[in-house]
């Protein structure tokens, strides 16, 4: 049974710095690609970061690229999601997400985390 763990999420100021944390298990974490989403209130799940098996590709949506920074340690079995100059909207809950194959696709996760709450606040 695979499980995805969140954590690090929590309440900071605007232009402040937060790093999530997913611990996986149940499977080979180094053989499969790995995302961040998140929702926003009234919003739908939104992608936010991907990365493929290796780490050597990234991916991100354009409302955070150059501020988020998505990394994984295969020997620890965990994907982070480094997030600085943060903004009050990028306020949401943030899932982690785990694929079925080694590279990120448009096609959704199969396993999902259960969340950890981002808050900005202006």
């Amino acid at each position: 049974q695979v499980q995805l763990v969140e954590s690090g999420g929590g309440l900071v100021q605007s232009g402040g710095s937060l790093r999530l944390s997913c611990a996986a298990s149940g499977r080979t974490f180094s053989n499969y690609a790995m995302g961040w989403f998140r929702q926003a209130p009234g919003k739908e799940r939104e992608f936010v970061a991907g990365i493929n098996w290796s780490g050597r590709s990234t991916y991100y949506a354009d409302s955070v690229k150059g501020r988020f920074t998505i990394s994984r340690d295969n020997a620890k079995n965990t994907v982070y999601l480094q997030m600085n100059s943060l903004k009050p909207e990028d306020t949401a809950v943030y899932f982690c997400a785990g694929y079925t194959v080694e590279r990120v696709t448009t096609t959704p996760p199969r396993y999902w985390g259960q969340g950890t709450q981002v808050t900005v606040s202006s």
